[in-house]
């Protein structure tokens, strides 16, 4: 269960939509990087920020599926601004290859979605070592956006807009990896298991955005960093999973819709009322308390060393 944090509503609820929650929002001086853009909440995500102007650059792992949606979307929204480019977050090479063509595209960058990740799928080391769920969810969103931070320091600085980067965690009160971030633990065959390494890479999305946001408020730059649980929703993130499957399949009424799944991410991207809100939580729109591990200080400290140490020199 979340806990609500006791502050004021944003007025939005589990029903809302990425529509709704972005409604009257003037985003035509925007820039947005989405990660998986290419299916899910992450291709709704860019749908909506670019019906409310933004301009979208689609970081997809397979090209043609995101060239597939950008159609997809500009059938919809004829004026849509919106760039596919190739980006597998298994890969560090992949990111820094990524970091580097949108840095040739000379664009500015006002808002980082770090959206895209797998679930619960089978053991597997990626092309660095490092197991598939931990490689993808969270270090290679964690290089990414480092590559890209100064970028955004020199937007933030040069429009005047505040920057915003925005982490699609879950709810770790079910999946916390107990024991905090073990990366030997999951990097062990014979001692893995796909939900407690789940757990911990999204635990570690929120440990990122937290103390991200502390280094950035101490450096007093203008970006903001928040993380989020979507909620339920049923997408290809669960094709690895037959315990998911069949859950949906008696519980499908407690699910949200993927247009649902996307609202609290372009809610932190977009809305006024979250500007200055920075190293927070939110569920439905709404600030949440999230579980211990991911408000432990000391532990988000270790993960940043460690995760500094396994990217090396960006």
């Amino acid at each position: 269960m979340v806990l609500g944090c006791g502050k004021p509503s944003s007025g939005f609820t589990w029903y809302s939509t990425a529509e709704e929650v972005t409604e009257g929002v003037d985003a035509t001086n925007l820039t947005v990087i989405v990660t998986g853009a290419s299916s899910g909440i992450g291709a709704e995500t860019a749908r909506v920020l670019a019906k409310r102007g933004a301009q979208v650059v689609m970081a997809v792992r397979n090209v043609s599926s995101g060239e597939d949606v950008k159609r997809r979307i500009v059938e919809e929204i004829s004026n849509a601004r919106l760039h596919v480019l190739a980006l597998n977050l298994s890969s560090m090479e992949s990111v820094r290859k990524f970091a580097k063509e949108f840095e040739a595209m000379s664009l500015p960058l006002n808002i980082l979605i770090n959206n895209a990740g797998v679930m619960a799928c089978p053991y597997e080391l990626s092309a660095d070592g490092i197991e598939m769920q931990f490689a993808t969810n969270h270090i290679g969103h964690f290089l990414l956006t480092k590559l890209l931070l100064d970028k955004m320091k020199q937007t933030a600085l040069a429009s005047g807009i505040e920057g915003r980067i925005v982490n699609v965690s879950s709810s770790v009160h079910s999946y916390t990896y107990r024991g905090g971030i073990r990366l030997d633990a999951v990097n062990d065959k014979s001692g893995y298991d796909s939900w407690s390494a789940y757990g911990q890479s999204k635990l570690s999305n929120i440990l990122h955005a937290k103390e991200l946001a502390r280094h950035l408020q101490e450096e007093g730059v203008p970006i903001t960093v928040n993380a989020l649980h979507p909620g339920a929703i049923r997408t290809a993130l669960q094709r690895h999973s037959r315990v998911v499957t069949l859950v949906h399949s008696f519980t499908s009424f407690l699910w949200k819709s993927v247009p649902q799944g996307a609202a609290t991410t372009c809610f932190l991207a977009l809305h006024p009322s979250v500007k200055g809100v920075s190293g927070k939580y939110f569920v439905d729109s709404k600030e949440a308390k999230p579980s211990a591990y991911a408000e432990d200080p000391k532990l988000a400290k270790s993960l940043w060393e460690l995760s500094e140490k396994i990217i090396g020199t960006p």
